[in-house]
């Protein structure tokens, strides 16, 4: 995997100079005139034969060494010569069935550029998954985004990850939680997968919550201690995904049939369910899921398509990276009519400030092409502003470049 994390996004500058000093001299002479007799003609003395001045060569102009391209820049020139369905597809990460690569490859050519695998998606061994992945990466450049919410225990795609999960490292030594990470960051290395929507950073009030089991525990600063350790040992191999902002455990109640509510402030949000999420971005995660859940207290509409939502995120803890959202197939599945159309959402996700669409429950492979199309004609409409879909698409062409080992 390329560079991804600040410490190692850097631009190099090489400057080279060259100077030369040439000094010449000439040499001079004479001698004295010799007698003269009176039968003698004067015979003139043989001038000295000048020596030629050296000619001074040119001091050639040294040409100025090439400064590496960071992935930022690269990105923004990719997507400035894009076209706006082009840069409609960047945004949108979607789903097909199946381990034949070939309906997931066409998937990616009918419009959406980044692929979710799920359990339908999973092969038989580790060497077999490769294959469908390198399919995959190999249908574009640089290689779409392949994604997987590999968390371990109660959320694992692959059975042959049996690495311990937040269910057996709760209150455990945050060294626990990276040896883990680290070590499941390898299997999907291996499997060609390149982005994990797997590190909770949710903080339950208590063991009923829907995402206890999941969670790291029930203090902020506990489950803090653990997202960073995470973060830390996925390392620079797998880009990492803090989900579900702006925290499920606030807000109870499972987001995959309606949309959990809470009356929770900002400021008791702060002091809370914000703190693991500022460690991991602070620790480097490139990616953090922006989920369907209502916090009444800052803005009646779901964070995922609340443009006071994706501000905090971005102007009050910092974050530079891809901000991408919870399943929007999870949105239609709410049973409230004001998110029944999914190209809506998607629009809706984007203007308010999304970077990454994720559609998966529901979606065939016409819808997923109608979202795409459906985001072009809002963009072309003004309703999503043109600098708005151009940002998204370079921040998630930043990604793409970061993670392809063939860039």
């Amino acid at each position: 995997m390329g560079t991804v994390r600040k410490t190692r996004l850097t631009r190099i500058a090489v400057a080279l100079g060259a100077a030369a000093v040439l000094v010449a001299c000439s040499p001079g002479g004479g001698g004295a005139a010799p007698e003269l007799t009176a039968t003698s003609s004067p015979v003139p003395s043989a001038a000295p034969t000048p020596t030629p001045a050296p000619t001074a060569s040119p001091t050639p102009t040294p040409s100025p060494s090439p400064v590496p391209q960071t992935d930022e820049a690269r990105a923004a020139a990719l997507v400035a010569g894009m076209s706006t369905i082009e840069r409609a597809g960047v945004v949108v990460m979607g789903h097909a069935p199946g381990t034949d690569p070939a309906p997931l490859v066409g998937l990616l050519e009918s419009g959406p550029q980044g692929l979710i695998l799920m359990g339908d998606n999973i092969a038989a061994d580790p060497d077999a998954q490769r294959l469908v992945s390198d399919a995959v990466a190999s249908s574009a450049t640089p290689a779409p985004l392949i994604a997987i919410d590999e968390e371990g225990g109660d959320v694992t795609r692959l059975p042959w990850d049996g690495l311990p999960s937040a269910r057996e490292l709760k209150g455990a030594d945050p060294s626990a939680v990276t040896a883990a990470f680290d070590a499941r960051a390898d299997l999907l290395g291996a499997a060609g997968i390149t982005v994990n929507f797997g590190i909770v950073a949710d903080v339950p009030p208590d063991e009923g919550s829907f995402i206890f089991s999941r969670a790291y525990g029930t203090d902020p600063e506990i489950v803090a201690d653990a997202v960073r350790a995470a973060v830390a040992g996925e390392g620079d191999r797998i880009l990492s995904t803090l989900k579900h902002f702006p925290g499920h455990g606030a807000a109870s109640g499972d987001s995959h049939s309606s949309i959990p509510t809470t009356d929770e402030t900002y400021d008791e949000w702060m002091g809370s369910d914000a703190v693991p999420f500022a460690a991991g971005i602070d620790e480097g995660a490139e990616l953090v899921m922006v989920g369907h859940l209502r916090f009444t207290g800052v803005d009646e509409r779901p964070a995922s398509l609340s443009p006071e939502w994706y501000r905090i995120l971005r102007d009050d803890l910092g974050f530079e990276g891809v901000a991408v959202t919870d399943d929007l197939g999870m949105l239609t599945s709410s049973g409230e009519a004001a998110y029944a159309d999914p190209v809506a959402n998607a629009t809706s996700a984007l203007g308010a400030g999304a970077d990454l669409v994720l559609t998966v429950v529901g979606a065939s492979a016409e819808e997923h092409a109608r979202i795409v199309d459906g985001i072009a004609a809002a963009t072309e409409r003004g309703e999503i502003p043109a600098d708005r879909l151009a940002e998204a698409a370079e921040r998630v062409m930043t990604l793409r470049l970061a993670a392809d080992p063939g860039e």
